[in-house]
Order: C-alpha cells, then structure tokens, then sequence
C-alpha cells in the first residue's frame, strides 16, 4: 500500500514516485504477501489455497477470473453475508461500475481502507501538476464533478459510484480544504440532481473567471457534455450574473446556498463580456476565451476517449490536454508523468503499491500469438511484461479481488526507472460481429477515426457516435450512428452524399481482412451503412441511461448499442441514411499476416 505522505509537500511527493517506481519487485512481492496473509481465512481464498500463501501456491492454484466467476460471492454480502467471504475487512461500499454484466453495473466491493488509499493516489498527482504546469498554482481548480443518488444493498451496504464515494466521503474538515482549492463548493459539488448541479458549477465558473488555472471534468466525453450544456444554457447565465439573481427552477438548497456566495450583486459588465464571446459564430477556443488565466484542460483521453480529442482540440483554444491517471472501479493503477505528453502519446506508469498486478498477454486469434484460444493465457508479472506487447490487466486487490480481469487493453511502450509504462488502447471487446468477423472496439475507433477526417474540410465535427448490426435482411451489415457538428454556429448542416458514402468505405477499408474478405469475396457481409441522427440524441441516450443509476462522471457512450429503448431513440432521430457505394480491397495474404 502507499505510504503515508503530505500531499501538500510537492519534494516529498515526486520523491515518494521515484522510490515506489525503482524498487518494484520487492514492493509487489510484500503487496501479495501482506493480501494473502491477511485474507487466507476468507472463504474464497482458503477454497483455492488451504492455508497455502506463498506466490508459487497462489499462481498454481488460483485462477484467473471474470466478474461473473465472482458475482456470486458479491450478491451473497450484497443480501447480508459477512464479508469475510472475500475479504477480512468490512466491505463498507458496493461501487457500481461503467461496465455491466447482464445489462446490470457490476458492483466492486470496496474498504474504507481501499478508499483513503485511492484518495491518498489521486492527490499525488498535484505535485507533477505544479512541477510541469507553470503558474498553475497560483489560481483555483475548476473540476466538474457529479454525484448520483445513492442506494442500499438489502444488507444496508451502500451502492454508489466511485466519484460520489469519493466527494461524499469528505470530512467537514476537508470540505473546508475542498472549498479553498476549487471553485465550485463542496455543497453543489455534492447536489444529486445532476443538471442543477452542473447549471451552478458553471455559473461558479463564469463569476469567478479570472481565477480559474485549471478546469476539467473526469472524461473527455463528460467535459463535453459540459461545454453542450453551457451552450444551450448561456444566455440565461448572462442574466442571472446581469441581475444578480438566481433562476427560479434551481431549488436544491445546497446549490442555492453554495452560489449564494458569489452571486451577491449585479454584474453587466462580466454579463456583457460573457455574452460577446458566446454569441460568436463559432465557438472555436471558447474554453480558452472564457477562462484566460487557465493553463490546462484535465480529462482522460485515452482508449474510447480519444475519439473526443479533436472536439476537446476545438474547443480548448490551444490549452495543453491533460490525462491525469488511468483506473477503474476494480483498481486504481497508474499515473501520467508526463503531462504535458499530446493525448495521442499519454503513457501511463505502474504505481506498484496499489494492487498485486499480473498481466495475460492479448492476441485477437491464435494465429497473430501463436497460442490455442482453448489453452489457459499465460500470465506474467508486472516486471516481466515486454516492451511493444498487448496485455490485459490481471489485478489482486486488498478488497476482495483475487487475480480478476480487468478487460482492458494496455501496450506497453517503455519503463520509468523499474515501473511498466503503459499506453491505453481500449477495452478487449467485440462490439461487432457478423458471420465469420469479430470487430473489437480499438478497431472501431480506428476506422472511425480515420473516416471524420473526411470531414474535416467541410466544418464538420464527429460529435458522438455508436453502432449496431442488422440482421433484418441478408447479408447482414455493421450500422453506425453519427451525431454530426458544424465548426459554424447555428449553421444548418449540409451532408455532401457523396463524403459520407465516402466515409462509409473509409471505414470499410480500415477494418480487418476477415471484415474486407466477408464483403469482397465471400458477400455474406452487406455494406456499412451510417444514420445521421439529429443533434442531441445521444444526449436521449444518456439521459436513459442516468434515469437508471449512471453519473454524468462516469457515463460513456456506448459503442455498440444493445439496450432496445437506446436503439429506439437512434432510430427516431435518424435524418439521413448513406451506404458504402464500393467494395473494400482484400487479399488473401492478408488473413494470415499479424495487423
């Protein structure tokens, strides 16, 4: 675990990286040790080891699972078992994941332990802020955050997300410190009515400008949903700050009392500055426009999220990007040393204390790694892993996760001292599949990235996008929902036919030769077709999906649309429909050559 640090203290901090960076192998060999001694009694592990707990035992005995392997120890404690099943602490949060199992969010157990460590992980960040980002600390941090309602397990185990644990277990104390280091309080932070919440975060923003250094949201895709929001919402903005009064529909107390602090007195001035630069006809640099004094943007942008880079490009003005950290509800992993690096570059380092970390290398078939599909995955520790390899995360935690898979996609790209550094590709998931081909998300995104580019002379933005296959008639063909933008406000979008059948082969050609051969050779795949949906349906979709129990913090579209109501909303907002008009190249070289 990580030791105990002042984050205040930036010398101590960078120091603390350097030491659990270079001494890596002895740091995880205690980590398994100090997790297996503690938990060996729990019924989980005393089922596989028998007292056994040394590493041979542990990897020869335990196996490699996935969420539904462990579901059913978590819906035991989730309906009132002790948590020793898994864990000799007490399972004091249910986090609900991004992901599902079943079309349900998975639930992570998590320790007041394991929480104070993912705090204590995240604070270590602001030292390499203020060490690369110069005059960053000289103003407040703008960080967009939003909690969902909670709820209870019939045990009374609090279900939340890992933001709302986080914000809402901040002591009074701490909400003091909160309130002095960022611009918006603690209270409306906290709101759980999200659009009230967001209305008074910005409204935060905008009367306190020029003391905004940095600003930023957990995902590129929720900082989005901010600027959108902003968009729609800016004149009325303009006239709370003109007149010094609060709209009449935000009623939440908390968000009421927290603006009651700034909003104190009409101010036509900032009103009238805010309007000039909203009422431009483009929206180009807003960010950067509106908040002159800060120096970076914070948001992932890595794997699925770098869809969203050229849209965050749009916008910022020139601000550097930056991706803090990479983790998930299972674990929190590793950090961005260098944060100035472009989105596309975004390494991010092993931080060895947080978990015990395993890697199973990837492959999408046997022929690209030479290993049987039916054959266990070999696993390697994390001194082992190989520069320029696919691997997926294998994590053992202190709350209860035994050699679990994290399913993501991580290549390694080089070592900071003795840590693995690692590049995010995305999620070792098929989203697609039709007769013969498998189309993983990574692939996805790659082709579509290359297709908007054909957009781009044209002043049109990708704003959103997912997919889906239709089997209604034979063959069968990928279909991809677009949301489309115009670089120009209010300026009715004109699609050129022949850009987007353009697009549509574009997409073709970048997916793989079972894909290509599918529909060159065999025909028993049809032509992608893309829909054009009209703007703010993936909003709809996002709308269904908070309604469930989603945060804004940690909502990410889905890329391949399963969920029936979501396809129903794609399906009403479709404005116009386009089909590839060529047929994808192929050669038979290609299906036996690695990508």
């Amino acid at each position: 675990m990580l030791p105990k640090f002042d984050p205040t203290d930036q010398k101590a901090c960078l120091s603390l990286l350097e030491d659990v960076t270079t001494n890596v192998k002895q740091i995880q060999d205690s980590v398994l040790e100090a997790i297996l001694s503690r938990n060996a009694r729990t019924e989980y592990l005393s089922g596989f080891l028998n007292g056994q707990v040394d590493k041979q035992s542990f990897k020869k005995n335990l196996p490699v699972v996935t969420y539904e392997d462990i579901r059913p120890y978590i819906d035991r404690i989730a309906n009132g078992e002790p948590s020793d099943l898994i864990c000799d602490r007490p399972i004091s949060v249910l986090l609900t994941s991004s992901g599902t199992s079943g079309g349900v969010p998975k639930l992570i157990p998590l320790t007041t332990e394991e929480l104070e460590q993912r705090i204590s992980f995240a604070s270590l960040y602001r030292p390499l802020l203020y060490k690369y980002v110069e005059g960053i600390r000289e103003r407040k941090s703008f960080m967009l955050y939003f909690v969902t309602r909670e709820s209870e397990t019939a045990s009374g185990i609090l279900v939340r997300t890992m933001i709302t644990c986080v914000l809402k277990s901040l002591k009074p104390s701490n909400s003091f410190i909160w309130d002095q280091s960022q611009i918006s309080p603690h209270a409306i932070a906290t709101c759980s009515d999200t659009t009230q919440s967001m209305y008074c975060q910005l409204l935060c923003g905008l009367l306190q400008r020029d003391n905004v250094g940095r600003l930023g949201a957990p995902f590129a895709s929720s900082f989005l949903k901010v600027i959108k929001f902003l968009e729609d919402h800016w004149p009325e903005f303009c006239s709370n700050i003109r007149t010094g009064r609060l709209s009449d529909w935000i009623t939440d107390p908390q968000c009421v009392s927290g603006i009651g602090k700034f909003l104190t007195a009409p101010d036509p001035e900032l009103a009238s500055l805010i309007e000039q630069e909203c009422s431009q006809t483009s929206w180009e640099a807003i960010v950067k426009r509106l908040w002159p004094k800060a120096k970076c943007i914070e948001a992932i942008v890595t794997g699925t999220m770098a869809q969203y880079i050229p849209l965050l490009e749009f916008y910022s003005g020139g601000l550097p990007v930056i991706s803090t950290f990479y983790g998930s509800s299972e674990c929190f992993i590793g950090l961005n040393l260098n944060p100035l690096s472009k989105p596309s570059d975004v390494s991010y380092t092993i931080i060895p204390c947080m978990a015990y970390f395993e890697f199973s290398e990837v492959g999408k078939d046997y022929q690209e790694t030479g290993q049987d599909p039916a054959e266990k995955p070999v696993v390697v520790d994390l001194v082992d892993v190989k520069i320029g390899h696919d691997y997926e995360p294998v994590v053992t935690t202190f709350a209860g996760l035994y050699r679990y898979r994290l399913g993501d996609v991580l290549r390694v790209t080089g070592f900071y001292n003795n840590a693995p550094q690692f590049h995010f590709a995305g999620r070792q998931k098929v989203v697609l599949s039709i007769d013969m081909d498998k189309t993983y998300e990574e692939d996805l995104l790659k082709a579509v990235t290359n297709a908007k580019l054909l957009l781009e002379p044209h002043d049109l933005m990708l704003m959103d996008f997912s997919s889906r296959v239709d089997s209604s008639s034979f063959p069968g063909h990928y279909v991809l929902y677009w949301e489309l933008g115009s670089k120009v406000k209010d300026t009715k979008l004109e699609l050129d036919p022949n850009v987007l059948e353009e697009c549509c082969f574009t997409i073709e050609e970048s997916l793989d030769a079972v894909y290509r051969k599918g529909r060159k050779n065999d025909k028993n795949i049809g032509p992608l077709e893309i829909k054009v949906v009209k703007s703010g349906a993936f909003d709809e979709v996002m709308n269904l999906f908070l309604s469930r129990g989603s945060s804004v913090s940690q909502y990410k579209t889905p890329r391949s649309v399963t969920n029936e109501e979501a396809l129903k909303i794609l399906e009403s907002n479709v404005v116009s429909e386009f089909l590839s008009r060529k047929t994808p190249s192929w050669e038979l070289h290609e299906l036996y050559s690695s990508r």
